[in-house]
């Protein structure tokens, strides 16, 4: 049941991604679309966000699905949530042409399975093998594949997000809602609108080069949509990244939302009616903990990525056990009742449901959570996997979880060191109810880096 990272080659915890005519090229979409074909023949939908590399790369992926004798449906721009939908429900696989939250100049391939969940570490590796030996295979002439569009098919999922909540849930609310000019451009304002709300949208068009801010969400780059919530009396405002399986949040005072008290937030408003099991990675706040005892539930740990997470998900459901809510504290949110991926729509809609359901405004609900203080920070490491090995042996009279890295576990306090799978550095976090002692704790996990 326990998920562990795998070492792979080409694809990192949330596909291939890499700079455009550098790392990431039509040559290289080519071949993972003749290794996904090979591996996954059928009907396979391909939908893309809105950089300007993604009608080139998707058109390489599509040949080499085509080549290798799969049909293929092209969804067009949608978020990469909805193309995850529409292939569990009517598809054999997918593959979503996107960066998500890196630079313009980004981009990268996401494959998901038939169930809708992105392709695990063990089948990565077979694409990748598939690549690298030059083994995959060609249709001949009379079984090469065929080709049509289908971009109304996302009309389906945002049915899917609307009906999962009462009619008119948002009535009387007026929310902000920014895509970044990326694939939610429409899906978010449409949900919104259809749950009752009045929507004020800006960088709500599909442009590449997104001229309004950069994909990643971030405090600094949404000052406008907080300047907006502000100057309307709006509820809240909800930003995505570039394909929007996140969300993150402006409360009624303009105020940022930090993602893992949101997360807290919503785990909170899932769990009052939803037991079992919170799933979420090594690097969550624990805000997790206090949020799920305080509502019945229990916490399961997996490595950091959001596909580990989904994958303990369904090995726990089959197990028996009550998976109540998931997710990771960067604002990518997975609902086991509507499907198992992160999806930034949902979390949009969710939060308007949670709204409705309270007499106090989000600010309010926000300043009441539990208060703690995390440190993050990037190290330079050159010998990351001795750097593990000298803290096991430093802390080895403490609780530690060797899940990803190596988290220490303290009463009031945890700290995770994990080496990055890219560059020469390791992340650090820590975190405390004090701020002093979660300082403390840092100066002590510093002491062993040689760098």
């Amino acid at each position: 049941m326990e998920q562990k990272k795998l070492e792979k080659r080409l694809f990192g915890t949330n596909g291939v991604r890499g700079v455009v005519g550098k790392d990431m090229t039509p040559a290289l979409a080519l071949s993972i679309g003749m290794a996904l074909g090979t591996m996954r023949q059928g009907t396979i939908a391909v939908g893309r966000d809105t950089r300007t590399s993604g009608p080139s790369l998707a058109s390489a992926l599509k040949a080499g699905l085509l080549a290798a004798g799969c049909d293929v449906v092209d969804l067009g721009i949608l978020p990469t949530p909805a193309l995850q939908f529409i292939v569990r429900e009517h598809f054999d696989a997918g593959a979503v042409i996107t960066a998500s939250h890196n630079p313009p100049e980004y981009n990268g391939v996401k494959v998901v399975e038939p169930d809708g969940t992105e392709m695990g570490d063990e089948q990565s590796i077979v694409l990748e093998g598939h690549i690298f030996k030059g083994d995959s295979h060609f249709a001949s002439w009379d079984r090469v594949g065929r080709e049509r569009d289908a971009p109304s098919m996302v009309d389906e999922y945002v049915n899917s997000v609307v009906d999962s909540f009462p009619s008119d849930t948002g009535k009387g609310f007026l929310v902000v809602a920014d895509p970044g000019c990326g694939a939610a451009a429409w899906t978010t304002p449409e949900i919104l609108s259809r749950m009752g709300c009045r929507v004020f949208s800006l960088n709500s068009q599909m442009d590449g080069t997104f001229p309004g801010r950069l994909p990643e969400p971030s405090p600094e780059g949404l000052a406008p949509l907080a300047d907006l919530v502000k100057a309307t009396g709006a509820r809240f405002g909800v930003a995505h990244d570039g394909d929007a399986d996140r969300a993150v949040f402006i409360d009624d005072r303009g105020r940022f939302l930090e993602e893992n008290r949101q997360f807290g937030l919503i785990a909170d408003f899932i769990c009052r009616e939803r037991k079992g099991v919170i799933v979420t990675p090594v690097s969550t706040s624990r805000i997790i903990e206090v949020i799920a005892e305080r509502r019945g539930c229990t916490v399961c740990y997996t490595p950091v990525g959001s596909i580990y997470v989904a994958r303990t998900m369904i090995d726990l459901a089959h197990n028996g056990t009550e998976v109540a809510f998931g997710g990771e504290g960067n604002g990518g949110l997975i609902y086991p009742k509507h499907q198992l991926c992160r999806d930034g729509g949902m979390t949009a809609a969710t939060m308007v449901a949670l709204l409705a359901s309270s007499s106090q405004p989000l600010s309010s609900l926000v300043d009441a959570l539990p208060h703690f203080y995390m440190i993050k920070e990037k190290i330079r490491e050159k010998d990351a996997a001795g750097l593990i090995e000298r803290l096991k042996k430093a802390f080895s009279g403490e609780s530690l979880d060797c899940t990803d890295g190596i988290r220490i576990n303290r009463e009031d306090s945890w700290a995770l060191v994990r080496p990055s799978g890219t560059e020469p550095l390791v992340r650090v976090m820590v975190e405390s109810a004090f701020e002093e002692r979660a300082t403390q704790f840092y100066d002590e996990i510093k002491h062993h880096f040689r760098d």
